[in-house]
């Protein structure tokens, strides 16, 4: 029961975070699968791309109501997002786990300097 109530607390931090900011799967579940769950780092970046699609749709669904989406922008996002999502999985395989942590956290640094000085 302790496992489930881990798990719905995850998925509910970052679903808030993905309503509020747009963002929360990478940020939010994969590292609370991995230091929390002690899930593999690997798996847990599979489970997290899983669960953000509901989290996607309900949060899109009420920026859609609120017309807050450019259309003409995020078609061609998405389709950029596909390819790249899908040779972002075919490379996974092939990086060494340390790597991923490394290149993440410079990626979220630079993201988080960015937002704070821009």
């Amino acid at each position: 029961m302790k496992n489930i109530v881990q798990k719905v607390i995850i998925g509910l931090f970052a679903g808030i975070v993905s309503g509020l900011f747009s963002t929360g799967g990478g940020m939010i579940i994969v590292p609370a699968l991995i230091y929390w769950l002690n899930m593999e780092d690997k798996k847990a970046r599979g489970t997290s791309i899983f669960c953000i699609l509901p989290m996607v749709v309900t949060s899109g669904i009420f920026y859609y109501q609120s017309n807050y989406i450019d259309w003409n922008i995020s078609i061609l996002c998405a389709i950029g997002g596909m390819i790249g999502g899908y040779i972002g999985a075919k490379v996974l395989k092939k990086i060494p786990v340390q790597y991923l942590k490394i290149v993440f956290t410079i990626f979220l640094l630079y993201a988080s300097y960015k937002m704070i000085f821009r």
